[in-house]
């Protein structure tokens, strides 16, 4: 009688990605570039983030959203403010152009 004792199968349970890093990440440019006014790099690097967060971490679904949406708001700030900009700099400058 031959008994072999053969090792019991394991399996390791999938584990859902826990991490919350480029959703934090997202919301804290997306903060700092409204309340401190970062103005292009920042907000461009935090919508990307959040968007990638959305997609990748189910944990962090509320921060990627404020992140996203603090973003947007900042660059359409900072958009906005250079289209006034380069407006009233073109009025300035064809006004003393013309000796008005």
């Amino acid at each position: 009688m031959s008994t072999t004792a053969s090792a019991p199968a394991t399996t390791t349970p999938s584990v859902p990605a826990t991490s919350t890093a480029k959703g934090t990440a997202s919301l804290v440019l997306g903060i700092c570039s409204v309340f401190a006014g970062w103005t292009f790099f920042a907000p461009v690097i935090g919508l990307i983030l959040g968007i990638v967060s959305l997609r990748g971490e189910p944990r962090a679904r509320t921060q990627a959203a404020w992140g996203i949406a603090l973003n947007a708001i900042a660059m359409s700030i900072w958009i906005i403010v250079t289209i006034l900009a380069l407006t009233f700099g073109w009025i300035a400058a064809t006004s003393s152009m013309f000796g008005q």
